[in-house]
């Protein structure tokens, strides 16, 4: 088919014009910026206690005392507390966080050949969890999420007689509005059991709730429980790889107040 010289000219013209409104449109919509969302807010955040909210440096600079200054024996003593409670949970048997702590403060000192009797054991431990810091951050980011009207309820693998204490030293006794313990359903974390009840307890549906840590292990725990997590990344702390990743990673509690208060996103 014939066009005339003048239209096909003027039609190239249209068509190359077109394709700058569009070029110029795409690139636009590329160097747009999302408006961020604010996450889903909780009713109920679960806060897990040692090394979440609580410093352990007092506890490590004890144990590894007691253990004549091997600062390298102390992740083995720690893993070998949670390794037993884990067995008590297993076997149906229960003991406290505490005792099971000083046992296996002995098993550790006896297994690299260092004197440590039960008193010794007992008086590295329990007097100093029970007065452990909280870490600076902790107090103004927990005011926070309270003042933002979420419900703050503490989970731990300590006693109930321990926490207490421990929430009375460090000045969190009048901003945690419920503490519950693995003592009163003799099942330890990262047990299913454990976090089952502790939905029961709160009275919130898993959807509604979310559990902060700085272990994975309990991170996956509470994910397999149906609650959303947040992980707390204290210098050294990681995740556990073979499980899914938290729906938060901060790097402490004022972070993570800053999710939920009315100035996040703005």
């Amino acid at each position: 088919m014939f066009f005339p010289r003048a239209l096909k000219s003027h039609a190239i013209r249209l068509l190359a014009l077109a394709a700058i409104t569009v070029t110029t449109a795409l690139a636009a919509e590329s160097t747009i910026t999302p408006m961020k969302t604010q996450p889903h807010r909780p009713k109920v955040i679960f806060l897990d206690v040692n090394e979440t909210l609580l410093d352990l440096a007092p506890l490590k600079k004890s144990v590894a005392a007691a253990l004549g200054g091997r600062d390298d024996l102390l992740a083995l003593w720690f893993s070998t507390m949670l390794h037993y409670s884990l067995v008590e949970t297993t076997k149906g048997t229960y003991h406290d966080f505490a005792e099971i702590g000083v046992a296996a403060l002995r098993m550790v000192a006896e297994s690299n050949h260092i004197e440590l009797s039960k008193d010794d054991a007992e008086a590295a431990i329990v007097p100093v969890i029970r007065t452990l810091p909280a870490y600076p951050d902790v107090i103004p980011g927990l005011r926070s999420l309270k003042a933002a009207g979420i419900k703050l309820v503490s989970f731990t693998n300590s006693s109930n007689a321990g926490v207490k204490a421990q929430f009375e030293n460090a000045g969190l006794i009048e901003i945690v509005d419920q503490r519950l313990s693995v003592e009163d359903v003799k099942a330890f974390k990262p047990a299913l059991a454990a976090y089952r009840w502790a939905l029961k307890q709160a009275d919130v549906a898993p959807e509604d709730a979310l559990f902060v840590a700085a272990h994975g292990w309990d991170i996956a725990g509470a994910q397999a429980a149906g609650i959303p997590t947040a992980f707390v990344a204290r210098p050294g702390k990681v995740l556990y790889p073979l499980a899914a990743p938290p729906d938060h990673i901060v790097k402490d509690i004022q972070e993570l107040a800053g999710l939920f208060t009315e100035k996040a996103g703005k």
